[in-house]
């Protein structure tokens, strides 16, 4: 329905605005160009969230790496943290 709508807007303004901006009006050239667009990127969204619904849409994957379980420097620093932090506890 929202697709129905977007287009039943965008299509009688691009006609509104082509025939401003032959008639003289400059500034309707702008959007003579951006009606098509907001259009288009209407029927964009439709066709991703059909897609999302169905589940043909991959979730995205993130670039960061794993950090490996037996990362040996890693362990060294973690051990460092708990020796320097381990004297930090409250005194009564």
């Amino acid at each position: 329905m929202g697709l129905i709508i977007a287009e039943c807007v965008c299509v009688p303004a691009f006609i509104f605005e082509i025939s401003r901006a032959i008639g003289g009006n400059e500034l309707s050239w702008a959007y003579v160009f951006e009606w098509p667009l907001f259009g288009g990127y209407a029927i964009y969204m439709w066709h991703r969230l059909l897609q999302d619904e169905r589940g043909v849409v991959k979730p995205r994957q993130s670039n960061k790496q794993a950090i490996p379980e037996d990362d040996a420097a890693l362990d060294a620093w973690n051990a460092y943290l708990r020796q320097v932090h381990g004297d930090d506890s409250p005194k009564h």
